[in-house]
């Protein structure tokens, strides 16, 4: 097996999460603020300026949010269910950490990293298991 073609993977990998993460941080600035400034999208993310506005032309171009110069940044119905599912990916890793007994500041972090490599289905079992946790743990 080369390794050129897992290179290339992980290429992509790293692309979509990087996208996925930037459409969380869009929906997240806009539920808390109603709108997501360049400079808010930059600063959460731990980017310049000039790199968070570059991957927010690249955004624009792929169809996943809309904006004007000078304006704050909209997601489009694409980039809403990328956002929603990243979400989504992230509360159930985040949930079975915590259940598992992971302190909250450590399951936040590691959660951010494992739920752009997970599966479909090892989130549904990593699901089933943080409530089957939930049941057992003394209240």
């Amino acid at each position: 097996m080369t390794k050129a073609p897992l290179a290339g993977k992980q290429r992509l990998d790293h692309a979509l999460e990087n996208t996925a993460d930037y459409l969380e941080a869009i929906a997240d600035l806009i539920k808390e603020h109603g709108e997501a400034r360049l400079v808010d999208i930059a600063q959460q993310l731990g980017v310049t300026k000039g790199t968070a506005n570059k991957k927010i032309r690249h955004l624009q171009r792929e169809g996943h949010i809309r904006s004007e110069p000078y304006r704050s940044i909209f997601l489009c119905s694409s980039g809403e269910k990328i956002a929603a599912e990243s979400k989504e990916r992230h509360t159930i890793v985040l949930d079975f950490l915590l259940a598992a007994g992971v302190p909250a500041a450590i399951a936040e972090k590691d959660a951010e990293g494992i739920e752009h490599h997970v599966s479909r289905q090892t989130l549904a079992v990593l699901q089933r298991l943080s409530k089957d946790i939930g049941k057992k743990r003394p209240k």
